[in-house]
């Protein structure tokens, strides 16, 4: 068990470490070729920030760990939303950009109207939903590009010198060790926090929905800290809200493209499967929280950031206690 617990841990320093030497690497190798920031934030940066959530959820479905992927893409969109969001709304709220908040808002829900469907019509994900889920997302990256061309982010990046200085076999040498650290830690923390699910009578969903989901969450809230330093919170906010989208399509849609799986029951709850009545809908209430009264008021509230504090310690109580 304690053996189990050490290597859960180094699973989670390898996909953080992975990861950030990953989006070093692939961020400097993109620059060098001269393309413009927004392109390499919408895509290079989103994308290897997700990286951890792809690995863990595509390894769990490969092993035939079904509710280790399923766990992991609800319980990252909640931890992101309800944790990370929620600090950076309650330490710093204020005005938001709605007009770059609603493609994102848009591109969450029609892929968790897909996600929903298959969870409680199909009872399943099946591999044309991974392809329809893989579609969307190219449809995203190549809409946000498209939109970020047209409005471009005049914030000057801090570690462009820094990437500067660098050789590209470095940059080169970055992107393929943070990827094998990535891989790595995805197995790691798969295996051990499956052997600890066994050992303590826990469910995988519930191991899923909570350590493993903050665990691979951990890039966007080093980002949200980070942008909040800077005084660029609404920069954590967006990112937070785009690394949703890519929870539910690119997370979701490679590990149910690779292997399909039944929607798993981890604990019932009023008769019925807790993930149905309790973990979505969650994400969904999280999700509305967080956007309508942004876009309805353009800007973000401190009550906002608590209530979302609030929910996400309850939801993380409610795991460990029922």
């Amino acid at each position: 068990m304690l053996v189990s617990v050490l290597l859960f841990a180094l699973g989670l320093i390898l996909l953080i470490k992975g990861g950030d030497w990953f989006v070093d690497g692939a961020t400097g190798i993109a620059r060098r070729f001269h393309l413009p920031d927004i392109v390499v934030g919408a895509t290079v940066v989103s994308i290897g920030t997700t990286l951890p959530e792809v690995m863990v959820s595509t390894t769990g479905a490969l092993l035939g760990q079904g509710a280790m992927a399923y766990g992991n893409a609800i319980g990252s969109v909640i931890c992101n939303t309800a944790l990370i969001a929620a600090i950076s709304v309650a330490f710093n709220p204020g005005p938001v950009n709605t007009k770059s908040l609603k493609m994102p808002v848009l591109f969450f829900f029609g892929s968790a109207a897909i996600y929903c469907f298959s969870a409680y019509v199909m009872g399943r994900f099946d591999r044309s939903v991974g392809i329809i889920l893989l579609v969307i997302c190219v449809v995203y990256l190549i809409l946000t590009v498209r939109q970020g061309m047209k409005n471009p982010d005049s914030v000057e990046s801090e570690e462009e010198a820094e990437e500067k200085e660098r050789k590209l076999w470095q940059e080169l040498a970055l992107l393929v060790v943070g990827a094998a650290l990535i891989a790595w830690g995805a197995d790691l923390l798969v295996e051990h926090g499956t052997k600890i699910a066994q050992a303590l009578g826990v469910p995988e969903t519930v191991i899923a929905l909570t350590f493993v989901a903050l665990g691979t969450s951990l890039p966007e809230l080093v980002t949200t800290i980070t942008s909040l330093k800077k005084g660029h919170a609404h920069l954590g906010i967006g990112n937070v809200i785009g690394a949703n989208v890519f929870n539910l399509v690119m997370v979701s849609g490679v590990s149910v493209t690779l292997a399909p799986f039944d929607v798993p029951v981890g604990k019932v709850l009023f008769g019925h499967n807790a993930s149905l009545v309790l973990d979505i809908p969650l994400m969904l209430t999280v999700m509305l929280l967080l956007c309508v009264p942004a876009l309805a008021t353009k800007k973000l509230h401190r009550w906002q950031g608590i209530a979302l504090l609030v929910i996400y310690a309850a939801f993380c109580a409610f795991q460990f206690a029922f």
